[in-house]
């Protein structure tokens, strides 16, 4: 992690609550608005409490040591793991990928989550109307938005090119691992800033590539990552469609994205729908 800066900060009465003292440093990651205090991380989860104290359940349950660390929550003293909007967890030390790890990204992501196998949905997934919520949904089928008007045309291609795939390996996934897997020289890798969605692990992987697709130098070999599995150009399909309705929607109400960011979307569909023609 690296500083960067930000305007929020624990007040002194979350500090107190979770029993930590120290002068609050900007850290990137959690949408720029984490910080660290006396060796933990706090980070603000306005709106999103019930997510956030499950995820802390989640994380006190889930059995590390299988090829990643996930950061364990703090808690106050009569119990709570969000304190006026505010949780807190411990540090872990690491460098973002996936620059150089993108092998070890996925691989990471694998084992984390074959150690959430087994766990609950939980109820507030389909609750949720953030543009990623809705973004997975629109990827699946689920339901329907219009899209602005600079990515209509690779959305149109992409959901014509998508078909059914089945689900009945849905489980709890990580669908944000991209830059959120650290990496230290004598530790597992660390698995942070945990962005839950009920889908197979497989979705979760596409999402890496597709991320990598857009914004990274992509290693042309990850393309065929999971190529022997039937459904992995559908996954990539619909990895680009996730992350296309969550740029749209996050455009809000300018209706505008940045220069170029069109152009992205557009190339990575062309890569992507031309391999899933070429599949038997």
């Amino acid at each position: 992690m690296t500083e960067q800066p930000s305007s929020a900060q624990p007040p002194r009465t979350v500090l107190d609550a979770f029993g930590v003292d120290g002068i609050p440093v900007p850290l990137a990651g959690g949408q720029g608005r984490s910080v660290l205090v006396g060796g933990y991380v706090f980070k603000p989860v306005e709106g999103a409490e019930e997510e956030a104290a499950w995820a802390a359940s989640l994380f006190e349950q889930v059995a590390t040591g299988g090829g990643f660390r996930i950061p364990v929550p703090r808690r106050t003293v009569d119990g709570r793991s969000v304190v006026a909007g505010w949780t807190a967890s411990e540090f872990l030390a690491g460098e973002p990928g996936p620059a150089g790890h993108w092998a070890d990204v996925l691989s990471a992501g694998r084992a984390f989550h074959a150690a959430l196998r087994g766990h609950p949905r939980p109820a507030f997934l389909q609750r949720r109307t953030h543009p990623w919520a809705v973004a997975d949904r629109v990827a699946w089928g689920e339901e329907d938005v219009e899209v602005i008007g600079e990515l209509v045309a690779p959305f149109r291609t992409l959901t014509h090119c998508r078909r059914p795939v089945p689900q009945d390996a849905a489980q709890l996934v990580h669908g944000d691992l991209t830059g959120n897997v650290l990496f230290a020289a004598v530790e597992p890798p660390a698995v942070i800033d945990f962005s839950p969605y009920w889908r197979p692990p497989l979705f979760a992987e596409a999402v890496v590539v597709a991320d990598g697709l857009l914004w990274h130098d992509l290693p042309s070999g990850l393309l065929d990552g999971a190529a022997d599995h039937a459904d992995w150009q559908q996954m990539l399909l619909r990895a680009l469609i996730f992350r296309l309705v969550a740029h749209s929607e996050s455009a809000g109400r300018s209706g505008r994205i940045r220069p170029g960011e069109a152009d992205r979307y557009a190339g990575a569909t062309e890569v992507v729908v031309r391999r899933a023609s070429q599949q038997p």
